[in-house]
């Protein structure tokens, strides 16, 4: 259905998570797939050995995304593997650390306006050489940018930025035909999520507060962010979709 063949995929945060399930997503599809990882090699290799397995096109590179200059040696690595030009780009790489407003320290706020917010922006920036018409870039937000969550309140900032680029990208290089969308997960069954599935207590809570009485699973984003990495979704841009099983509705 979302026929990918011949195109080069990168996703970042890839060796967990929504990245690992949307690499995999993209890679059965037929996409060559760059996973990126910020320190657990092991994790990302597995998933490189995983999709060659099955038939595919993975490699991995390692960059801290942390780092000033992390998205600017993330493209420089991508360009040392031939790569000369990019069909998807997944910023899925992302932190999520609870505190209470009286326990947040400013290299935590730090840290998540970083990766969640600075990375993805200079990635953006610097990989335009490499996206050409038709090109599509995806974010992953959060439902906590729309609704509070007591201890995320900076986490939740950076996915409300996350959301004001989206809009303001998508119009800046639509002219490019490049296409800029995000994916706005609720808690999702991943290392993560488990800040608040950790507890049976926990989870019956999460679907208390979903349409949807289930828990998320990592799939089903990823299915979102194939749809959006696809042709199908060509006439769509500046959108979050909202991928949280209906939560807070």
């Amino acid at each position: 259905m979302h026929n990918l063949s011949g195109q080069i995929a990168l996703v970042t945060g890839a060796s967990r998570g929504l990245g690992r399930a949307a690499a995999f997503r993209l890679a059965e599809q037929g996409a060559h797939v760059i996973v990126h990882y910020g320190a657990n090699q092991e994790a990302a290799e597995a998933v490189v050995a995983q999709i060659r397995r099955d038939g595919g096109q993975a490699d991995a590179i390692g960059v801290d995304l942390a780092a000033v200059d992390g998205a600017h040696r993330l493209v420089e690595a991508v360009r040392a593997l031939r790569i000369n030009h990019l069909n998807v780009v997944v910023a899925s790489a992302g932190i999520a650390e609870p505190a209470l407003l009286g326990d947040q320290t400013v290299e935590a706020f730090d840290r998540h306006f970083a990766i969640n917010v600075r990375a993805p922006f200079f990635l953006v920036q610097q990989l335009l050489p490499l996206l050409g018409e038709a090109s599509s870039i995806i974010f992953v937000s959060s439902v906590a940018a729309r609704s509070a969550v007591d201890g995320l309140s900076v986490y939740s900032a950076t996915k409300g930025a996350v959301n004001v680029l989206v809009r303001n990208l998508a119009k800046e290089l639509g002219q490019r035909g490049i296409r800029v969308n995000a994916v706005s997960p609720g808690a999702i069954d991943t290392d993560m999520g488990q800040v608040l599935l950790s507890t049976n207590d926990g989870r019956e809570m999460i679907k208390g507060l979903q349409a949807l009485k289930r828990i998320g699973q990592p799939d089903d984003v990823a299915d979102a962010v194939l749809f959006l990495a696809s042709n199908h979704s060509r006439w769509v841009t500046g959108e979050s979709i909202d991928t949280s099983g209906g939560a807070r509705l």
